[in-house]
């Protein structure tokens, strides 16, 4: 096949189209770190359409806030690589589409932005569906141990598309988290 993407994000995605059309479900990724990675790697799939539905790259939290409808007040508190904001910009997926299943992804790829409490690696997924609980938030925040940027881009791509294989576990997290 030709690409300019690697081969093992490539695989990846083909997985994630043939098992989401078998399942008979749509498909929507919010992407912030990842750059449009994710939707990019989807899309190379041929037949894609079927199955994929949209994909949001939000970089900055003014695009998070009016693309996806992430509160002023959720960015402030907790920051945009939060699960909280992950959540929401998955939830914002999912009304913004017709997808049945949405995937998000925020992190700090680097080499600058790190902290001491989120540094350099940190990335946040959260997926939702549509038709479930709300109050359910399934998100995970992982760190990823990486030497650069393209690296951590890659990680977290691959680790988002293992969410949107159907039927594949997350952590459940507590809605509150503290800032």
């Amino acid at each position: 096949m030709d690409t300019i993407l690697p081969s093992q994000l490539v695989e990846s995605a083909r997985r994630v189209v043939e098992a989401n059309r078998a399942a008979g479900r749509r498909i929507a990724v919010a992407e912030s770190c990842t750059g449009g990675l994710v939707s990019a790697a989807i899309t190379e799939i041929p037949g894609s359409s079927d199955v994929f539905d949209a994909g949001f790259v939000t970089y900055s939290n003014e695009a998070k806030a009016a693309v996806l409808k992430v509160s002023n007040d959720v960015l402030e508190t907790f920051g945009s690589v939060s699960i909280a904001v992950a959540w929401s910009m998955a939830q914002g997926a999912l009304i913004k589409s017709e997808a049945d299943v949405s995937v998000a992804i925020t992190g700090i790829a680097g080499p600058e932005g790190g902290s001491e409490k989120k540094p350099v690696g940190t990335v946040v997924f959260a997926r939702a569906e549509r038709g479930a609980d709300p109050q359910n938030v399934v998100a995970d925040t992982r760190q990823i141990d990486d030497t650069g940027r393209g690296g951590v881009r890659l990680q977290a791509a691959l680790c988002a598309l293992e969410l949107l294989m159907p039927g594949e576990p997350v952590a459940e997290e507590p809605v509150a988290e503290s800032p």
